[in-house]
């Protein structure tokens, strides 16, 4: 099962404030128990919000791409509910992902969380066309890495 971790913003990573050598290296740390446990697929920080945009999609039939779209230029409002660097995991379960995650270095200098969720795979959906179609875009993508 693959996971998706996600540290959530706070006020000062929105604002850019970088961490400290101590916690970059406290990190570091983690990540290599992760990575040479087979744990850790990939990971990052993200820039603040301020540098990013969203892309709003109004109505419009599923599918149709002629629908409005309304661009929103960052920095969004609600710091709580955005993420500041994420993880992919690999782990048996959900309860395994928690044990590593509780395992983690505090990621801010301040009160701080973690949210984890499932990704989801392609054998989820079941058989189709479309299933297939998305199976090998996945095989050409694994290819340019």
């Amino acid at each position: 099962m693959r996971f998706i971790v996600m540290v959530k913003a706070t006020k000062d990573s929105e604002a850019g404030v970088m961490p400290s050598e101590e916690a970059l290296a406290a990190m570091a740390k983690f990540n290599e128990e992760m990575v040479k446990a087979g744990v850790m697929l990939d990971g990052n920080g993200l820039q603040s919000s301020a540098k990013g945009a969203r892309v709003h999609f109004h109505a419009g039939k599923l599918g149709d791409t002629s629908n409005k779209r309304t661009v929103i230029d960052g920095p969004f409002a609600e710091t709580k509910e955005l993420v500041a660097g994420y993880w992919i995991l690999q782990c048996k379960s959900l309860a395994e992902a928690v044990e590593w995650i509780k395992r983690c270095p505090n990621p801010h200098n301040e009160e701080s969380e973690i949210e984890i969720r499932q990704l989801f795979e392609l054998e989820d959906f079941g058989e189709s066309d479309a299933v297939e179609h998305h199976r090998r875009l996945g095989e050409e993508v694994a290819k340019k890495k």
